[in-house]
């Protein structure tokens, strides 16, 4: 067997996002935010690119190839996308990276905007889901115990009316 060994690249670039060139690119894509395992899979299998070739072995070529199925989302089955008949567009697309954030951002206050039961939670930073909430979801609230400086009262006593 003549094998030669392929210069492996530490970063690859897709979607302005550097993928870990040891990874395979199964596990690479999985940094995208908007790509999950199913639609890493996916794309590795739509594109005929092996799931254990390493993401620092690609070529450009085959990067643009992944950028524009993610993209375009042509390819892929409507359950796989994550933004089915948007809102204001009405069109059905797969949002990554940014985009992703801010539609989530809109959402979100258009929620709080409605005063929508989970809008109200979103404010109050409650749970929006139903989980309880008697023992969890407490963090930044609890101060604990506060030691008063020295010489300083820990309470500042008002002064009474005369």
């Amino acid at each position: 067997m003549n094998e030669e060994k392929q210069q492996i690249r530490p970063f690859f670039r897709v979607m302005n996002v550097d993928l870990i060139g040891e990874k395979p690119i199964s596990q690479a894509l999985l940094k995208i935010k908007g790509v999950g395992f199913s639609l890493s899979n996916a794309i590795c299998n739509t594109l005929g690119i092996s799931k254990t070739k390493k993401a620092g072995t690609l070529t450009e070529v085959e990067g643009k190839r992944i950028e524009s199925f993610i993209r375009e989302g042509k390819d892929m089955p409507q359950w796989m996308l994550n933004r089915r008949f948007d809102e204001s567009t009405g069109e059905t697309k797969h949002l990554t990276g940014s985009d992703l954030n801010f539609a989530v951002e809109l959402d979100i206050k258009k929620l709080k905007k409605v005063k929508a039961y989970r809008g109200i939670r979103h404010a109050q930073g409650q749970p929006t889901r139903g989980q309880r909430t008697r023992s969890h979801f407490r963090h930044g609230r609890a101060i604990g115990v506060q030691k008063s400086k020295a010489g300083k009262p820990a309470v500042p006593v008002k002064e009474a009316k005369k």
